[in-house]
């Protein structure tokens, strides 16, 4: 669909500081999720400001397999014809490293009465996915993993029926239900919820099952979720979504305002149900300059000091946010880090291991994360442990080091924010490659 963006092994980062506007990228939550929703509509989609990380190039690539056409239009929007986007023969499907994209389009393709092999790379070979092996057989579905890894053999098709599920490891698991549940035309029929995570992001499905003129159930305060009688609905010819700008990337540059701003932050809509849209209120605690306006937010230095944050609902702000504490006086808590084990790497020990390369010590103490910040952070060399969020928050952290931040496997960031470096640059950052 587009070029892939090229991203040398080592990124050196200056310390400096750094001014001007830049747009927040297109969020994965929302793209990846407008596929699925354009792969089950059974029509024609029109989707405005697409995302190009490697995520969502997973995405696009997922639904073609699954019969869906794709054609990149003039203004850079894509067209996506589902109308006749049923598999005719087997299928393979691979998802890359993206853990929403398994965890959404398995329901999804389970729908198919053919049979879906299914396969991924790198640490999501190593994620668990055993909440398929025990729910799928409930719903109809023939399933074999390798010992609750993949890859997994599925074949549907899936029939909606009342289930219990556990989503502790994620919600993302639900996700991919309710869009499969609303693809089968559900009736009368409930998934109960227990150990929900990241009630936000469940917010963001239904608002974009809605948004695509999908069925969508009652929501019983997310102990439940339950799909009524079928009724007759009028469906659009064609629907156009605009994809949001990503609050999860867009941390990366707000924290980066935050140390060594100021800067003007475009794209990120302050009424999104994004779960990462929390950020704000730890910069607010924290004392930085902040100004939010519908359209633009203007962020910059002040006098930095620790804050408390509840991230259990929006972890992936873990990585950011340690960047931010580095540079707050006294010592930040931030909850929720038993979520962070299965994501690309195991992030509470990757944050702890990499920071410490740079003189600031984080403390593991069970659902906490103490950081001692405010002693000033050293240069040095980082990896990415193959995770792009991690690539990003050194990064940031280097802006007011005492020397240049080195990192390893800089590449990562493709995952999510292929442009990190390139908006990096915009605002002033000095990069050098090797």
């Amino acid at each position: 669909m587009q070029e892939e963006i090229s991203i040398p092994y080592t990124v050196l980062v200056s310390p400096g500081n750094i001014s001007g506007n830049i747009t927040a990228p297109a969020s994965k939550s929302s793209m990846q999720r407008a596929c699925a929703a354009a792969l089950v509509r059974k029509g024609m989609s029109r989707i405005l400001n697409p995302g190009i990380s490697n995520d969502d190039r997973a995405s696009l690539g997922v639904i073609q397999n699954l019969g869906a056409k794709v054609a990149r239009q003039a203004d850079g929007s894509l067209l996506i014809d589902s109308t006749d986007a049923v598999p005719k023969n087997d299928v393979e499907i691979n998802f890359g490293e993206s853990g929403l994209g398994i965890r959404m389009f398995t329901p999804i393709a389970a729908l198919n009465p053919v049979a879906v092999d299914i396969a991924g790379q790198g640490s999501l070979t190593k994620r668990p996915m055993d909440f398929f092996d025990e729910v799928l057989p409930q719903l109809g579905v023939e399933i074999s993993s390798k010992d609750g890894l993949l890859p997994l053999h599925i074949k549907g098709p899936l029939k909606p029926a009342d289930i219990e599920i556990d989503c502790s490891l994620s919600s993302q698991f639900l996700t991919g239900l309710l869009l499969a549940f609303a693809a089968a035309d559900a009736t009368e029929v409930s998934i109960k919820v227990n150990n929900l995570k990241s009630k936000p992001y469940v917010d963001l499905t239904l608002k974009v099952m809605q948004d695509f003129g999908l069925k969508v159930p009652v929501n019983n305060h997310y102990a439940s979720f339950y799909f009524e009688k079928s009724q007759a609905v009028h469906q659009q010819a064609q629907i156009n979504y605009m994809v949001e700008g990503d609050w999860s990337g867009g941390a990366f540059l707000l924290v980066a305002g935050a140390i060594a701003g100021p800067i003007k932050i475009t794209g990120l809509d302050t009424q999104s149900t994004q779960a990462d849209k929390a950020v704000l209120l730890a910069l607010q605690d924290c004392g930085c300059q902040l100004s939010i306006a519908d359209k633009e937010i203007e962020i910059g230095p002040g006098k930095l000091k620790a804050f408390h944050f509840d991230a259990n609902d929006c972890p992936d702000l873990f990585p950011p946010l340690v960047a931010l504490a580095a540079y707050c006086e006294g010592t930040t808590v931030i909850e929720g880090v038993e979520r962070l084990t299965h994501k690309e790497s195991n992030r509470a020990l990757t944050l702890q291991d990499e920071f410490a390369k740079l003189g600031v010590e984080i403390v593991l103490q069970n659902n906490l994360m103490l950081i001692k910040g405010g002693n000033g952070v050293k240069g040095g060399v980082t990896h990415s442990r193959h995770d792009h969020r991690i690539a990003m928050a050194c990064a940031v952290a280097a802006l007011k080091a005492d020397a240049a931040i080195a990192i390893e496997e800089a590449a990562a960031v493709k995952k999510s924010y292929p442009n990190f470096y390139k908006h990096l640059e915009q605002l002033g950052v000095s990069l050098t490659t090797q």
